[in-house]
């Protein structure tokens, strides 16, 4: 099983069970998107699962005008127990098709794995959240110090996505 897909799952569960959410982040992280398009494909030593809830899909559909399986196809196995329903198509070069010049044509519409990346959350076995960091992003060490606020925020964007 994806550990993303599950970890998505505990947390769908868990944001709409509470009302106060207690997590950890990275302290004087800075950040700032460089634009460079990294995290929209895959790379000589990582590949990307670009994961998309219904909603998701169905929005990214609305905007772009293109049914659904033109852009993504259905995760086997999906069902309601499962926050995320689809994976995103790659282009022959292994990147998003909604990457244009290294800019996010959706990007008003874009996922929430794409809100959140350089940053993920995980649930550990002990019930505790973590934020944790990629460092393969260019961004990370660049513009300013996030503060706790930036985390609230994107827990608050899953929540509401999670709706």
């Amino acid at each position: 099983m994806n550990s993303r897909v599950f970890t998505l799952d505990i947390l769908h569960h868990w944001l709409m069970s509470r009302t106060h959410i207690s997590f950890t982040y990275p302290k004087n992280i800075r950040f700032h998107c460089t634009k460079c398009g990294l995290c929209c494909g895959d790379t000589r030593t990582r590949t990307r699962h670009i994961l998309l809830l219904e909603k998701e899909a169905e929005r990214v559909s609305e905007i772009t005008s293109k049914p659904v399986e033109a852009f993504a196809c259905r995760i086997k196995g999906h069902d309601s127990a499962r926050a995320y329903a689809y994976e995103m198509r790659k282009t022959g070069e292994g990147k998003c098709p909604f990457l244009e010049d290294n800019a996010c044509g959706i990007y008003q519409s874009r996922p929430l794995i794409c809100r959140y990346y350089p940053f993920r959350l995980r649930t550990r076995r002990n019930g505790k959240h973590v934020f944790s960091f990629t460092s393969e992003c260019p961004g990370i060490g660049a513009g300013r110090v996030l503060r706790k606020n930036y985390f609230e925020r994107l827990l608050k964007r899953a929540r509401g996505e999670l709706n």
